[in-house]
């Protein structure tokens, strides 16, 4: 992978975890640089960022302070999705992290084609969130 397409994939990573981008706006850069998805791993404290070529880069994120729930809360998910759509005052994707975590968000993936994010959990629960407006 070149080195603009990492540079691009964390700079967005850096916005996102300093809250100066907000997801769509880091979904077009992304896009734009060629990417067509991304995973972030709570477990591992790692974001991956995929090529349709199958290149990837793998980029540390900041790790939650307490290991994954074991049960997986989708209503807690999907308010935390909710409260991030709406750039609530006290919104911060560190935060977000957070509650994800404790409601047993291992993880979650991006797909830019599919317009969709899939989270999932320690024992593979999911739950599927439409991109808004889609």
């Amino acid at each position: 992978m070149d080195t603009h397409k990492i540079a691009v994939a964390r700079a967005c990573l850096e916005d996102s975890e300093q809250g100066t981008k907000g997801f769509p706006q880091i979904v077009d850069e992304l896009m734009e640089a060629g990417f067509e998805s991304y995973m972030i791993d709570f477990r591992r404290a790692a974001a991956t960022y995929y090529l349709p070529s199958g290149e990837s880069v793998e980029l540390p994120v900041r790790r939650v302070s307490k290991p994954v729930m074991a049960t997986f809360d989708a209503v807690a998910i999907q308010a935390a999705i909710r409260d991030a759509q709406q750039q609530e005052a006290d919104y911060t994707y560190a935060g977000f992290c957070e509650r994800v975590a404790s409601a047993g968000c291992a993880g979650y993936m991006v797909s830019f084609s599919g317009r969709r994010a899939l989270y999932f959990g320690r024992t593979a629960e999911t739950l599927v969130e439409p991109f808004p407006g889609t």
